[in-house]
């Protein structure tokens, strides 16, 4: 047999290692088309796996804090609610207030127009030191001599007109001569038992002197305040009758500077 003749099992061999190479280049060929096919999709469904992790993390925390939004809106809206209801109750004890207001001004109004009604049964002035609102124990025992008289004194009111001298500010002045006022009627409220709405208050300033402010002693007379007990002389009152034909004072002796 020459060179070039083979063997028949040498052919067979042949045959079965091109086979076999064949089938590994397939096989290899195959496995890249396939990874190449599919790593593309794998790492699109990482990219979406990641996502929806970030959409339900992000929807999560919105969640938190839609709750945490709401939760602070109802708190908000339960203290306006307390708020409101605290502000209705002001208002009503306001009208409570008002309406007392109105009746106390009707009833001034009713005194103030039968003023002319009323003639003064006793009166006096008591006086004060410079820049002083207190009552010394002169004035408390003029007030009290005038008190005496309200027992026996039907249909009464009492006038007290706080004043000053001509030293400083007329605001200060005015002020001050309502301070001076305050202190006859809390003495007449707290120890003569003398009911407030029959005291009428008015603060002179020093708009009403009775002396002259040029002198010292002017100045200390002015510094005074003016209390009328007054009766109702209208038809169906009995007045008190004053002890004598004149009007009764009681008087306290100016302060020294």
């Amino acid at each position: 047999m020459g060179e070039g003749a083979l063997n028949p099992m040498n052919r067979t061999s042949l045959t079965l290692m091109l086979a076999a190479t064949m089938v590994a280049s397939l096989g290899c060929s195959t496995k890249n088309y396939v990874r190449q096919q599919t790593t593309p999709l794998i790492n699109k469904t990482n990219e979406l796996d990641d996502m929806t992790a970030k959409n339900s993390k992000d929807i999560k925390d919105v969640d938190q804090r839609a709750q945490a939004g709401i939760q602070g809106v109802q708190a908000r809206t339960a203290e306006v609610d307390q708020k409101a209801m605290a502000a209705g109750s002001e208002a009503d004890k306001a009208q409570m207030a008002a309406n007392g207001a109105t009746q106390r001004v009707d009833a001034l109004t009713n005194t103030v127009i039968n003023l002319d009604n009323y003639r003064p049964v006793v009166e006096t002035a008591v006086h004060f030191g410079f820049n002083k609102d207190n009552l010394t124990k002169d004035a408390r025992e003029a007030i009290d001599q005038l008190a005496a008289s309200v027992a026996t004194t039907k249909g009464y009111i009492i006038t007290v007109e706080g004043a000053t001298d001509s030293v400083g500010t007329s605001e200060y002045n005015y002020d001050l001569s309502q301070r001076r006022a305050n202190a006859v009627i809390q003495y007449l409220a707290a120890e003569k038992s003398v009911p407030a709405y029959k005291i009428y208050l008015i603060g002179l300033g020093k708009d009403k002197p009775v002396e002259s402010n040029k002198t010292r002693d002017g100045r200390a007379k002015n510094r005074r305040v003016d209390i009328r007990l007054m009766t109702n002389t209208g038809e169906g009152t009995t007045p008190a009758k004053a002890p004598s034909d004149q009007t009764p004072t009681a008087t306290a002796n100016p302060p020294s500077l």
